[in-house]
């Protein structure tokens, strides 16, 4: 490979990937969902892209490492047990896999994110 194998964010926008939580993991709003995807590993282990969420709350259940980025907007994150941090941009953080609670977008929100889900 060579630097022309490089992934380029500013250069490439992937077509977006719109989409709701499903019903019975949505608590608030109608947090429409939108992603763009600009890198996927040949096994589909590992990910790169833009997300984006409009204000609402859903159900998390991460089987996945995220690494996040928050450039835009302000939500808060919850785990089962009550505890919550709000997360705005310039914000970064890791949500390891196993992670159970809940994502509330306060502000229409927009991140970099990077994932890892060993198969």
């Amino acid at each position: 490979m060579n630097v022309s194998s490089l992934i380029d964010f500013a250069a490439n926008t992937p077509a977006p990937e719109r989409y709701l939580p499903t019903a019975e993991k949505i608590l608030a709003g109608q947090p429409e969902q939108t992603v763009y995807n600009h890198y996927s590993s040949p096994q589909g282990e590992f990910s790169a892209g833009v997300w984006e969420g409009e204000v609402g709350q859903w159900q998390v259940n991460y089987t996945e490492h995220e690494y996040c980025e928050i450039v835009q907007g302000v939500s808060v994150i919850r785990d089962q047990d009550g505890n919550a941090r709000t997360v705005r941009a310039g914000d970064r953080f890791v949500i390891p896999a196993g992670f159970r609670g809940t994502w509330e977008v306060l502000e229409a929100c927009r991140k970099v994110y990077v994932i890892y889900e060993p198969k």
